[in-house]
């Protein structure tokens, strides 16, 4: 299984390289999405509005995005993928030239794990998380695809009085360092989210998903994942989503600048969603589009080669509907994103005090629709016209 390099995330440029790679460097923006929400999904609020489908209706329609600029597909173990369909997945690839990214454990459903899986205190348990998280690396390795996702969402707690907090940090780390050591040379795209289902959801920053990876990589002995982390590639890297981020109070470029620093951004996961609220998973752009652009500018910095992943919940429209809206709504940010002022937006950064307000009167211009013609806007002091 050949890694992705992620490395060059982490190159730090001075001024006028840096201006350099942002004139010459655009993002490649080439779309995945998760199988699990070309069918509704339950809730308990309402009822599905849409007929369910099988795992073979979803690939049908997720056959006719192939034109659009979906480019791969992403899907939980075993409910989605498994021993017995996983011919049906390769024959799709190959028909379609639709590539399946990560085969996601399936590790916050089950009944089982009802008090956590991978923290989970009671041994026969954890023991089960452990073996399934196996089963997906595994799968991710005979598969070639180029990671697996990792999101802890039953891994939490509710009331917090009286936990050993540490007990059970110790115990997912320990878990994914294991099941990463009897399947080497697979990597982890560690997805965080603060909370739903559970109260408080581990590692549910941004922040503590790099400290994760730090966590686990300490701990692995298997001599193929210590000759790649001796490389300096990151085996625990990250797949932060847009809603999760959001959710968690964080600032999405800020966020993203985490494990960009570290060479640790294997994935993202796109959406919208309003501060403080439950996960909503509207398309992208519908909620705070400044984010969506702000984010996309500080992967646009750091030089991100990799694919952007559609996380929605249509609810109320067709799913390949609601997919090229995405891609679309991606696509018309990252078209904004190259008009901007490069060189002015840099200067601006590092001469605060010659460009007072500069930043926002150019957003502001390069927002705006071309029927408007507003006031000509001076590029900030120090610099030409």
């Amino acid at each position: 299984m050949a890694l992705p390099d992620l490395r060059p995330q982490a190159l730090r440029r001075d001024p006028s390289a840096l201006l350099s790679h942002l004139r010459t460097f655009r993002l490649d923006l080439r779309f995945t999405a998760g199988i699990w929400f070309f069918s509704p999904a339950p809730s308990r609020f309402h009822a599905k509005y849409q007929s369910e489908l099988d795992i073979r209706a979803r690939l049908d329609i997720a056959s006719t995005l192939a034109g659009q600029g979906l480019v791969g597909l992403e899907a939980h173990y075993p409910n989605e993928i498994n021993e017995e369909n996983v011919e049906m997945w390769k024959t799709f690839s190959r028909q379609t030239g639709i590539r399946l990214v990560t085969v996601i454990p399936l590790l916050f459903w089950d009944a089982q794990w009802e008090f956590g899986s991978l923290s989970s205190p009671l041994p026969a348990v954890r023991a089960q998380a452990i073996e399934r998280l196996k089963r997906s690396l595994a799968m991710n390795r005979s598969l070639d695809t180029d990671f697996a996702v990792l999101w802890p969402g039953i891994d939490g707690y509710e009331n917090p009085f009286g936990h050993d907090f540490a007990a059970y940090r110790d115990r997912f780390v320990d878990a994914v360092a294991e099941a990463m050591d009897a399947v080497p040379g697979v990597r982890i795209a560690f997805e965080p989210k603060p909370y739903e289902p559970r109260g408080r959801i581990l590692f549910g920053l941004t922040a503590e998903g790099v400290l994760l990876g730090r966590l686990v990589e300490s701990k692995l002995r298997a001599t193929e994942n210590r000759r790649l982390l001796d490389e300096g590639h990151a085996l625990v890297a990250m797949n932060p989503e847009v809603g999760h981020v959001l959710m968690g109070g964080e600032d999405l470029p800020y966020a993203f600048s985490w494990p960009l620093s570290e060479a640790r951004l294997a994935h993202t996961h796109w959406n919208s969603q309003p501060l403080g609220n439950y996960d909503q998973d509207l398309n992208p752009g519908v909620i705070s589009p400044e984010q969506m652009e702000a984010g996309l500018y500080a992967l646009k910095l750091a030089g991100y080669s990799g694919h952007f992943g559609i996380d929605v919940n249509p609810e109320r429209m067709p799913v390949d509907r609601a997919l090229r809206i995405s891609m679309d709504a991606m696509r018309a940010a990252a078209e904004r994103i190259e008009n901007v002022d490069h060189e002015a937006i840099l200067h601006a950064h590092r001469h605060p005090d010659r460009s007072r307000g500069w930043l926002e009167g150019h957003l502001i211009r390069a927002r705006a629709p071309g029927s408007i013609v507003l006031p000509s806007w001076p590029r900030p002091e120090g610099l030409g016209s």
